[in-house]
């Protein structure tokens, strides 16, 4: 006989108090009930269950096996539920949380696919430059870029932020020379204040890393503003790629620097540790690790 029925049929014998009683409650005869029971006893090699005409009481064993067996069943009935969440259609409201120029600039157009693919859910995106607590904020998802500090969180690895450094042709005709990457202590950057990259700027050459202190008369903590400054020739920026890409091409702004590339952020999608992850955050992340691979 299966080892689990037996097991359940134990258990029910133990909470009703009677192999008869047991025996009503499973929709099935008593000797059916007392032979399962004599079926486990004989696989584990010990008497469960001291049985009389007139009573029946556990045994030490039965003791110990009854509390195991317990949890036994529950961790299994629980493993048949996540198999059958996994199977469920997405549904619900998603709450996600990404930085300001990712999210719009990357993130934004892609969201409309997965809603197309999961007519039931709906989603919620908040744009912050700042550190947002998953669980106080009630977040499903955040996305991070740049090195992730230590987190009980989750971290899925996406494709790296490719940044560039630009600077608007008006600029570059009154600046002075920006040959190598020392140079530009020498001129008007763009700080962007949210991150390390507000006070210095590293750069892969053909002699290594190089990193220089950067200074300038314009910050923000917003990306946008940022690009806003240097299509009006204020400085030099350095940014990721997809929000400068139209300006590029346009001419409004050029690469400098030719020689030198700076490394790519990584780019995280976070979620909390939760066991029973649910179908609607299961289908975004793996949207996600699926259009956002590396």
């Amino acid at each position: 006989m299966d080892r689990l029925s037996c097991m359940k049929t134990f258990i029910r014998i133990v909470e009703a108090g009677t192999i008869s009683s047991a025996a009503n409650e499973l929709g099935q005869s008593s000797q059916l009930t007392g032979k399962q029971l004599r079926t486990l006893e004989h696989s584990l090699g010990v008497q469960l269950i001291s049985r009389t005409t007139r009573s029946q009481s556990l045994t030490d064993s039965g003791h110990l096996f009854y509390e195991r067996a317990k949890i036994i069943l529950a961790e299994m009935e629980e493993a048949e539920n996540l198999i059958s969440e996994t199977r469920a259609i997405p549904r619900g409201n998603l709450r996600i949380s990404a930085p300001i120029t990712f999210g719009s600039q990357v993130l934004a157009s892609k969201l409309p696919e997965y809603l197309k693919q999961n007519p039931e859910v709906s989603l919620e995106l908040c744009l912050s430059n700042r550190t947002v607590d998953l669980v106080e904020e009630r977040f499903d998802a955040v996305f991070r870029t740049g090195e992730l500090p230590d987190s009980q969180l989750f971290a899925r690895a996406l494709a790296p932020y490719q940044m560039i450094i630009c600077a608007a042709p008006e600029y570059l005709r009154q600046a002075g020379k920006l040959r190598v990457p020392q140079d530009l202590k020498k001129h008007q950057c763009l700080i962007f204040t949210h991150t390390s990259m507000r006070t210095e700027w590293i750069f892969q050459g053909p002699d290594g890393q190089v990193s220089v202190p950067v200074t300038g008369r314009f910050k923000t903590d917003n990306s946008e503003a940022l690009l806003a400054a240097a299509l009006s020739g204020l400085g030099i920026i350095m940014q990721p790629y997809p929000l400068m890409s139209t300006e590029i091409a346009a001419g409004r702004l050029v690469r400098i620097l030719p020689d030198y590339e700076v490394p790519n952020r990584p780019v995280h999608v976070l979620y909390a540790q939760d066991r029973r992850m649910t179908p609607r955050l299961r289908s975004f992340i793996d949207f996600c690790t699926t259009h956002f691979s590396q």
